[in-house]
């Protein structure tokens, strides 16, 4: 034989087409299937985390705001790097916590008194509201604190007279450069500590 038929038929050989078995067709189908399953798995978990992250993304801004405290000018009640939870609300009560916006800041205080209330605070830090000394049991300690406004002040309409628990340090409504705040100023009313976990809490 001729090297030239020789070579005619290793071509021929290796021309052959492969038949799988159905038990090798069985186990790409399956194969396949799978694969096709999962990926379907994965963008199903993808969309659904997606979707999670942006209604928890549009409470937080619109409904239940979550904020990392700075500073100490609400211990001992809050501290820095707490981290807690607004509730939106346009109503408040003598004593109750706040976040409000201030030149671009987020400050948080306790509304000491609402429109039309006329506030006092003597020498010793004693808190008057409409004549009647105010049992204040969250502050750190009893001080006037950085104050230039002159008492009894009565706090006008829309607005809300605020105090920082920690009287010695806090910045609030006892001095002009923040005054009483604006109803429209306050995103909220603090209503939940998350973090530190040890000092998870809902909060007054």
């Amino acid at each position: 034989m001729s090297s030239s038929s020789k070579r005619d038929k290793e071509k021929n050989k290796k021309r052959k087409l492969y038949i799988p078995t159905e038990e090798e067709i069985a186990s790409e189908r399956k194969r396949l299937k799978t694969r096709k399953e999962y990926i379907r798995i994965f963008l199903t978990t993808i969309y659904a985390l997606i979707v999670v992250a942006s209604v928890a993304a549009l409470i937080a801004t619109m409904i239940m705001p979550v904020l990392q405290v700075s500073g100490s000018s609400m211990e001992p009640t809050l501290n820095d790097d707490d981290i807690i939870v607004l509730v939106k609300t346009s109503k408040f009560k003598t004593g109750e916590m706040c976040g409000f916006y201030w030149q671009n800041k987020l400050l948080l205080k306790r509304v000491i008194g609402g429109p039309g209330d006329i506030i006092s605070i003597d020498g010793e830090g004693n808190v008057t509201v409409n004549g009647e000394v105010i049992d204040e049991p969250y502050i750190k300690e009893k001080s006037l604190g950085i104050c230039d406004i002159e008492f009894p002040y009565q706090v006008p309409e829309n607005r809300y007279f605020v105090l920082g628990d920690n009287r010695d340090v806090s910045i609030d409504s006892r001095s002009s450069e923040i005054g009483s705040i604006e109803k429209e100023q306050i995103i909220g009313k603090v209503f939940f500590r998350i973090y530190p976990f040890k000092k998870m809490k809902f909060l007054k």
